[in-house]
């Protein structure tokens, strides 16, 4: 299945994809939060789609998207997982995964507004596949860490490079802002997806390309990540793991080229579709 969340903030409604047409699942009753996928809320979903397959309203195609998950307890991401990405950076290949969070906060739907936020002069793009979480995740061993996966999303983790790099402390400040996760356009299940270690992902700024690269290129590969992750926080359903960026940032750029009001970013990954932000000013 394809999840779907859309309307305005504060009327949020669920749906799916079918044949690439949107339906209106509302009428199911229940958002797609920890507790629907803690209640095995997939499994029930499929039942009621095909319950009321001949009844299920269709959604324009004019209405916005949401995030496909609703506000999740994390959005854990993995840093430096592409070789190529940690050479830009002038950062050594880590022999053990970056972890780093972005605030619940800074999600977003595919198509909205990036904010540039105040006093920022480098705010950088990163295309990324990220795993939503299924079952709540403790200890997990990695040859079982699949099994705790729902599925998978297109995530673009907007980073601000000199509240990450510049202001001490931990890389969380620069990740956390308003608009900084935008998630979608739709969550595909495990079963959409056969093979997670060899997708392609893209990403252009104002229609030049940017990034062009591969998940075949992981420095750690999934079912690593997610047991690693797992030794040193619980995991809940519905909780967001973004893995990581190819290269192509901003700041790997000589001279770096970092994004203004105005600019529009386009990406997408190979089975989870494409999304499109444009950039404006933080105001009040």
């Amino acid at each position: 299945m394809k999840l779907i969340r859309y309307g305005q903030p504060g009327s949020i409604k669920t749906g799916v994809i079918i044949d690439d047409v949107k339906y209106d699942t509302s009428g199911f009753g229940e958002d797609y939060n920890e507790q629907f996928f803690e209640t095995d809320g997939l499994a029930r979903l499929a039942k009621y789609i095909q319950d009321n397959k001949d009844s299920l309203g269709k959604i324009s195609n004019e209405e916005r998207l949401d995030s496909p998950v609703a506000r999740p307890s994390k959005i854990l991401c993995i840093g430096l997982n592409y070789a190529d990405h940690a050479k830009e950076t002038g950062a050594t290949v880590p022999t053990e995964p970056v972890i780093f969070m972005k605030s619940s906060t800074s999600l977003s739907g595919p198509n909205d507004n990036i904010v540039i936020p105040r006093d920022s002069l480098k705010t950088d793009w990163e295309v990324e596949l990220a795993i939503v979480i299924g079952k709540k995740a403790s200890y997990v061993e990695e040859g079982e860490a699949m099994d705790y996966v729902a599925g998978y999303v297109l995530h673009n983790d907007v980073s601000e490079r000199a509240f990450q790099l510049e202001r001490g402390g931990t890389w969380d400040k620069g990740k956390g802002c308003d608009t900084f996760a935008p998630l979608g356009p739709f969550l595909a299940t495990k079963d959409e997806i056969a093979d997670p270690d060899n997708l392609r992902l893209w990403l252009k700024v104002n229609g030049q390309t940017m990034q062009d690269g591969t998940t075949a290129n992981f420095i750690f590969k999934l079912p690593h990540v997610i047991s690693y992750v797992s030794q040193f926080m619980t995991l809940l359903p519905g909780d967001v793991i973004s893995t990581g960026t190819p290269a192509g940032v901003g700041m790997g750029f000589n001279p770096s080229i970092y994004l203004k009001p105005g600019d529009v970013i386009e990406l997408g990954i190979d089975g989870l579709g494409t999304s499109s932000q444009t950039c404006v000013a933080w105001s009040k």
